[in-house]
């Protein structure tokens, strides 16, 4: 007779799998519990990389609002997060990024930080190994030629009567993202303003030995060539352009970013959009006692956190309503009844974060009725598929007193997102069809062909995931996004995480939907899944992805150090394939409950959550805390009732 891993661990008193991840349930339900708002909502510390708090100086330094003390508190915070080779990456524990390290070291310099201290020296001596300052992307130098160390003339030209072109024409505002579109047309009032507001010192150490401050030359061909020759040319035509005209264009752009101003102040909710229509406004003459200032402002000073230590970081935005879908699902998923205060009230909250009115989404779908929800407290313009998507599965998770309400508020938002279905059957994330390569190709943002909005696996599963919950299954629509998934899932056998790190992500969020849509766990396409999630399993038992895997995935695709939420996608995405008993699935369950801290809950450094692949990684506090949970929720169920499915 054999002798299992179970039998040995029974055999020295250890508790089985099923037994461990019944007491870590336990233990993360009670500390999921407490941290629930009074309000009904879950939210925690959203962290991305240190160039969000470093421009926060630069915008405070620009308007003359920068005190010592935000100075000293954001310095110190910035200081402890330098790497030991003198940089700061875009996730933690990764190589340096020239873009992030020149603007880290910046604002050192504004928070008093001396150039000849051995942290600035190594520096700067990275800097200027990686090119200096004229090898940066454009975001840092656009800071820069503000606060005058940069020239104007060496940046693309991002003319205000972009505002004017009409919703067909190839480069319309309505041709980029939800929030890139924000910042370009914020930034094309900047550009023809020009501001230099210089900072008190040089920053000529951070040039390479040639000290020439141009850019590296593009090559001869390519989209790079084509559109530096089309800015020369575009200069030399907007120097003639009349001033009433020019005038007339930086007006509309202004008028269209206050009709786009959110309750809270901000613009979408982020921090980093909300600085640049902040300086585009003040450019244009409002001052900063103005209601729409001040009120941008103290959204601006309201995502600063002040720990006991002494720092003062910037939350880039925060995460109110993606947490609190996820923190009611795990809890249900924990076995939580649907009437407990705790899910009811999250209900009650949803419900009343749902949004009522048209945002840019209507320009392309204007008898679409609103219905959607947004990833924070207050976001009309831009609600998401995603965030809609899980305030559906959690809302019909919870009991709320006032079902009729309840229901009306799920119809509105299923009919909503069906009605931002691409032309290919997938979801994206904003809006529909917003997928021009051109955008893509300008040299306005530094995020290539993240400036539009195209569907992923991710977004699509979850809204797949939504419309089965409701009744959909059948539906023509759900058939065409359950078709997408299937049309694309890598050659591997994963799928690309668009919202998530990466492969790890995509198909957590993938097979769990396949599963809903009754694809059944011995499809090809779930085997090959399941396959490679095995392959890819670590050593110790659990699952990682480093954040380059989506620059170099023959290398980083489903490979990196053990994370909490990485471990509960994969092993999300094993129970939905019906592999409950694998041995990979009890290792994976051993990993967790092994790790599960005195609290309940999990550490986890790792950023896994992505906003811009491959510029922008962020760290959700929430994640160690609510998708461990998920996973060994559904485990126990399974154990309980082996027939059962994962619950939505």
């Amino acid at each position: 007779m054999t002798t299992t891993a179970d039998d040995a661990a029974r055999e020295k008193g250890a508790p089985s799998p099923e037994e461990a991840a019944q007491r870590a349930v336990l233990r993360a339900t009670e500390h999921l519990l407490a941290r629930q708002h009074p309000e009904g909502w879950w939210m925690g510390f959203a962290q991305c990389n240190m160039s969000y708090d470093a421009q926060d100086l630069f915008l405070r330094r620009f308007l003359g609002l920068l005190d010592e003390g935000v100075a000293a508190a954001t310095g110190r915070w910035i200081r402890s997060r330098q790497s030991a080779d003198g940089t700061w990456p875009i996730a933690p524990d990764g190589p340096g990024d020239l873009g992030i390290t020149l603007q880290a070291y910046v604002a050192l310099r504004l928070a008093g930080d001396r150039p000849d201290e051995d942290h600035m020296l190594r520096c700067a001596a990275w800097v200027r190994e990686q090119g200096g300052v004229a090898a940066a992307p454009l975001t840092p130098l656009l800071w820069l030629a503000m606060l005058g160390r940069w020239s104007w003339d060496d940046l693309p030209e991002m003319p205000p009567e972009i505002i004017a072109l009409p919703t067909w024409a190839p480069l319309n505002i309505y041709a980029f993202n939800s929030w890139g579109r924000q910042v370009i047309v914020a930034l094309s009032v900047i550009s023809a303003h020009r501001p230099v507001r210089p900072l008190p010192f040089g920053i000529d150490e951070l040039f390479a030995p040639s000290g020439a401050p141009v850019r590296r030359p593009a090559p001869a061909g390519g989209w790079d060539g084509v559109f530096r020759r089309l800015n020369g040319v575009m200069r030399i035509c907007l120097k003639g352009t009349p001033r009433a005209v020019r005038r007339a264009a930086t007006s509309a752009c202004t008028r269209w970013l206050i009709e786009r101003q959110e309750a809270d102040g901000s613009w979408g909710g982020v921090t980093p959009v909300t600085a640049f229509a902040v300086v585009a406004l003040h450019l244009h003459g409002y001052p900063l006692d103005h209601p729409v200032l001040r009120t941008a402002m103290a959204f601006v000073e309201g995502s600063a956190a002040w720990p006991e230590d002494g720092v003062r970081k910037m939350e880039t935005v925060q995460s109110p309503v993606w947490d609190t879908c996820l923190a009611t699902a795990a809890l249900a998923d924990a076995g939580v009844s649907e009437d407990h205060p705790a899910l009811v009230k999250a209900a009650d909250w949803l419900l009343g974060r749902q949004t009522d009115r048209p945002g840019d989404w209507a320009v392309r779908q204007p008898g679409l009725v609103p219905g959607g929800w947004p990833f924070v407290f207050h976001n009309q313009t831009w609600p998401d598929n995603d965030d809609t998507a899980l305030a559906v599965l959690a809302l019909r998770r919870a009991a709320h007193p006032e079902p009729v309400r309840a229901g009306e508020a799920v119809d509105r938002a299923v009919r909503w997102s069906l009605g931002l279905q691409c032309k290919d059957g997938g979801w994206a994330g904003f809006e529909a069809d917003v997928t021009s390569a051109l955008p893509g190709k300008l040299p306005f943002l530094d995020i290539g062909d993240h400036c539009v909005d195209a569907p992923t696996a991710d977004v699509t599963a979850h809204v797949v995931e939504m419309l089965v919950a409701v009744g959909l299954r059948d539906d023509p629509r759900t058939r065409r996004g359950v078709r997408w998934l299937l049309d694309h899932q890598e050659d591997s056998g994963a799928w690309y995480g668009r919202w998530g790190v990466n492969y790890l992500y995509g198909t957590g969020c993938v097979l769990p939907a396949l599963a809903a849509a009754g694809i059944p766990g011995d499809h090809s396409a779930v085997r090959r899944a399941v396959t490679w999630l095995e392959s890819v399993q670590n050593a110790d038992g659990g699952w990682g992805e480093d954040w380059r895997s989506y620059t170099d995935p023959e290398v980083y695709a489903g490979r990196g150090p053990s994370t909490p939420s990485q471990t509960a996608w994969a092993l999300i995405a094993l129970l939905a394939a019906g592999e409950r008993d694998s041995a990979p699935v009890r290792s994976g369950v051993h990993w967790l409950t092994e790790r599960q801290t005195d609290a309940g809950s999990w550490r986890e450094t790792a950023a896994t959550g992505a906003i811009v692949p491959p510029t922008v990684a962020m760290n959700y506090e929430n994640y160690r805390h609510v998708f461990p949970l998920t996973a060994l929720g559904r485990y126990v169920r399974l154990c309980s009732h082996p027939a059962a499915v994962p619950a939505r």
